[in-house]
């Protein structure tokens, strides 16, 4: 299975991250073709509270006429003191065309995109490390 990418999308992401997802599904022997939604989660597994590492990456894709369109990317980290939890810092809305962080919103579409190049360009660069495990869901 090779995905097909809606290009037209109001935020525009590396080919080398729709390379990247492609990959990661060739990875599987068995991908669920009739599936409209896929879910990618990027994980390093030594990542926590009390060690750092890299944060945690989720990317959800659906289907819409035979093209797959971006729904989110959303960077995850831990956050407050004593008792720290998994939040979104980081996250792209392709829907809603808003990039949101743990510190706020408000960016103009020129922030959004420069923020965009340089968030996912980071990104990319963990996955080439191979700091991540990958799982990917089907639904």
């Amino acid at each position: 299975m090779k995905l097909t990418f809606d290009q037209s999308q109001y935020f525009s992401v590396p080919e080398k991250l729709l390379s990247i997802l492609n990959t990661e599904l060739a990875k599987l022997t068995e991908p669920e073709s009739n599936s409209t939604g896929i879910t990618f989660n990027f994980r390093d597994p030594d990542y926590s509270a009390d060690k750092g590492g890299f944060h945690p990456v989720e990317i959800r894709l659906n289907k819409h006429n035979n093209q797959w369109q971006f729904e989110y990317i959303t960077d995850f980290s831990f956050q407050s003191f004593p008792y720290p939890e998994l939040v979104k810092e980081i996250d792209i809305c392709f829907h809603s065309k808003e990039v949101s962080t743990f510190y706020g919103v408000g960016m103009n579409k020129r922030e959004s995109d420069e923020f965009i190049k340089h968030f996912l360009g980071n990104f990319i660069t963990y996955v080439e490390m191979e700091v991540f495990t990958v799982r990917i869901g089907f639904d």
